[in-house]
């Protein structure tokens, strides 16, 4: 079947089967809940198709994009140089800061606290270009080819095999609420989030950004944000 009949029916949503609220994760029915998948579902009802979750490893998703095992790919891309190497963006749907995260305890409060010790972010993201912003610490790449990345890097920093770790501060404040992890402090960053779509389709790539402007303009994707992170500013 080619991929513009699966659009018939079809919106498949490349995204990773991993645990983080409030952008994604299941209950103990298999459910998928979270801000991330549901902008999935509204934007597939916009375009009046049905939503199909593809779980791939964070490694994976350009390559699952590119072989055409799912039509979009909408699972925490920030949008930076390198990405848009790979693949054609939509306007951002969110706005995050980045955070560096730390085992409670430690006295971390600023970059400069950082000098010389091991700093983990997902390899060829937005965290790491953070990361490696931060003067004479030593950078960790967790590559993403594993089922849970996060999860890596939290087991990392409570084994001690690195001092700190980056993300997307949206993803960390429900970790912050374990008692032995903390944040050490927020970087303003304001990245955009965008839906990456396999290069050289113009007019799909149009298609998505008209359904993104219409929940904008309606007020439906502000109503998920509120619904999801009320304790962020929605950022359009």
């Amino acid at each position: 079947m080619s991929l513009a009949v699966q659009r018939d029916t079809t919106l498949r949503v490349i995204c990773a089967d991993l645990p983080a609220p409030p952008l994604f994760w299941k209950d103990e029915n298999g459910y998928r809940h979270g801000y991330e998948t549901d902008v999935a579902r509204l934007l597939a009802s916009k375009l009046g198709l049905e939503t199909e979750l593809v779980y791939q490893n964070w490694a994976e998703f350009y390559p699952a994009l590119d072989a055409n095992q799912g039509d979009i790919l909408l699972c925490g891309q920030g949008i930076s140089d390198y990405r848009k190497s790979l693949a054609d963006f939509t306007q951002p749907y969110a706005v995050f800061d980045e955070a560096v995260m730390i085992l409670r305890g430690d006295q971390v409060r600023t970059p400069a606290d950082l000098v010389g010790k091991r700093v983990g972010a997902i390899a060829n993201s937005l965290n790491m270009v953070l990361a490696e912003s931060f003067t004479d610490c030593i950078t960790v790449p967790f590559a993403g080819d594993s089922d849970d990345v996060m999860g890596d890097m939290v087991k990392a920093l409570r084994a001690g095999k690195i001092d700190a770790f980056v993300d997307d501060d949206v993803a960390l404040v429900p970790l912050a609420e374990e008692a032995d992890l903390a944040i050490a402090f927020t970087v303003p960053t304001q990245n955009e989030w965008g839906i990456a779509i396999k290069k050289g389709q113009p007019a799909w790539l149009a298609r998505v950004n008209q359904a993104l402007s219409e929940v904008k303009a309606s007020g439906e994707l502000k109503q998920l944000w509120q619904k999801w992170m009320p304790t962020l500013r929605y950022p359009f």
